[in-house]
């Protein structure tokens, strides 16, 4: 089965924290390595951004004990400035990310299209453990 075919992954957190500092810490590469890994054993020893409709972004995740690592890239397909950004990876897998006021602090929503190698749990469970770290970020800085 194509990944086009699966059904999407949804994650979401709410940060207690203003809009424009959650949308800076999640698309600003400064800040984004602080945060995108999905366990204490991971890291993101670097990203880079061209944050605009059509540009090119990567973040590279790698174990700390120098045992594995990956480049994380994707273009820009949409960004509407505090609301939404969305991005195809390099495999043609869609991400979409909306960023939304509520009562409670912002809502970060990300929907994505699963990849056909690890079984969708896992997927869903590495996706919400960043999102987490992202969160936990934004609050303590």
């Amino acid at each position: 089965m194509e990944s086009t075919t699966k059904a999407k992954i949804t994650v979401e957190v709410t940060v207690n924290a203003p809009l424009e500092k959650v949308w800076t810490a999640f698309n600003d590469p400064k800040h984004v390595i602080n945060w995108c890994f999905a366990s204490d054993d991971w890291h993101a020893p670097a990203a880079e951004s061209d944050f605009r409709e059509g540009g090119k972004s990567k973040t590279v995740m790698a174990a700390k004990d120098g045992s594995f690592s990956f480049d994380f890239e994707w273009i820009y397909t949409k960004i509407k400035d505090l609301e939404t950004v969305e991005y195809a990876l390099g495999d043609g897998r869609e991400v979409s990310i909306q960023f939304e006021e509520t009562a409670d602090g912002i809502k970060v929503t990300e929907t994505f299209d699963p990849e056909s190698e690890n079984p969708v749990e896992m997927q869903k469970g590495g996706w919400q453990a960043i999102l987490d770290n992202f969160k936990k970020y934004v609050e303590q800085n």
